[in-house]
C-alpha cells in the first residue's frame, strides 16, 4: 500500500540494499510511476530504480526537464510505493558545481532512497560531458553529503561517455576509477553493451560492484552477465518505452482506421484492480 515508511523500514532496506550488492547479480528495474513500481514488485524484484526519461515523459516532459522539486517528491512517492529499497536516478544532481551537488544530494537522502545515481553529463551539447577534475569533485562532494547524513545510502558514480556520443572506453574506465576512488560504491558506464567492454569495466574497478544497462534487445541473459562479474543490471526508461509503444500502436489505430485490435494483449481490468487494492 501507499503509506509513509517508518525510520526503521528505511534503515532495514538501505541495509537489505546494500547487502544485494555484496554477491551475486541482481536485476533493479525502473518504474516511472507509483503504479508500475507496485506492479514490479508483485513480481518479486528485490529493488527498485527511479528513471528519469520514464517520469518525464509520465508528466509531459522531456528527460531532464523535471526541477529539482518535482523529482524529490517523485522519489518520496516511489519509495512510499512498495518495501523495496529504491535507487534515484539523480541525473547530474541538479547541479553544475561540487557545493550544489552536495546540497541536492542532502535533499534526496532524505526522501528515504537507499541509493543515489549521479552522471557526469553537463546538458550542455557544446560541452556534454564534466571536465575530469571537475567531475571526480562532484563525485566526492556527494560522498561526503551522504556521509554527513550519518544514512546508509550507496553512491553509485555514473560515467556517460557512450551515452553522449563518446564511446571512448578508455576514458569511461579512467573515470569510473576516479569516481571509486572519490567514494562511490557502485560504478555505471551506460551504453557499453559488449562483453569486452563491460568485462574491461568490471575488472578496471574492482572489487566495487558495476552496474549494466540493458535497455535495448541483446544476445546477453542476465546469467551472461553475471559470468562477466556485473552485480546489478537495470533497464533505465525501457519499461516506459515499452509501455508507450503500446499505447501508440492502439491510439494509431483509434486514429486512423478506427480500429480496436490494437487493445489485444492489454491488461485485464480486474487484475490491476486487484493489485493495487492490496
Amino acid at each position: 500500500m501507499h503509506t509513509t515508511p517508518t525510520p526503521e523500514s528505511i534503515r532495514a532496506r538501505r541495509a537489505a540494499f546494500r547487502q544485494l550488492h555484496a554477491s551475486g547479480c541482481f536485476l533493479i528495474p525502473n518504474p516511472w510511476d507509483v503504479g508500475s513500481a507496485r506492479y514490479l514488485a508483485s513480481l518479486g524484484f528485490k529493488a527498485l530504480a527511479s528513471t528519469s526519461s520514464g517520469a518525464a515523459w509520465a508528466r509531459g516532459q522531456p528527460d531532464g526537464g523535471m526541477p529539482l522539486m518535482q523529482v524529490l517528491e517523485h522519489l518520496r512517492e516511489l519509495v512510499a510505493a512498495t518495501e523495496l529499497p529504491v535507487n534515484a536516478d539523480f541525473e547530474k544532481g541538479f547541479a553544475d558545481d561540487p557545493e550544489g551537488v552536495a546540497r541536492n544530494v542532502a535533499l534526496a537522502v532524505d526522501t528515504g532512497v537507499a541509493g543515489i545515481s549521479i552522471e557526469d553529463s553537463t546538458g550542455n551539447a557544446a560541452a556534454p560531458q564534466f571536465e575530469f577534475a571537475l567531475a571526480v569533485e562532484r563525485v566526492r562532494a556527494a560522498r561526503a553529503a551522504i556521509d554527513a547524513s550519518g544514512q546508509d545510502v550507496l553512491l553509485i558514480g555514473r560515467a556517460e561517455n557512450f551515452f553522449l556520443g563518446r564511446p571512448d572506453l578508455d576514458d569511461a574506465i579512467r573515470r569510473l576509477q576516479a569516481y571509486a576512488e572519490a567514494g562511490a560504491d557502485c560504478l555505471y558506464a551506460p551504453g557499453i553493451a559488449t562483453r569486452e567492454q563491460i568485462g574491461a569495466v568490471v575488472r578496471a574497478v574492482a572489487p566495487k560492484p558495476v552496474n549494466v544497462l540493458m535497455g535495448r534487445p541483446s544476445e546477453l541473459t542476465l546469467d551472461d552477465l553475471s559470468a562477466l562479474g556485473v552485480r546489478r543490471v537495470s533497464v533505465g526508461g525501457a519499461l516506459a518505452r515499452a509501455a508507450w509503444g503500446g499505447l501508440q500502436r492502439a491510439a494509431r489505430l483509434l486514429a486512423e482506421p478506427g480500429r480496436f485490435d490494437g487493445f489485444e494483449g492489454a491488461a485485464d481490468h480486474h487484475a490491476l484492480n486487484q493489485l493495487m487494492a492490496n
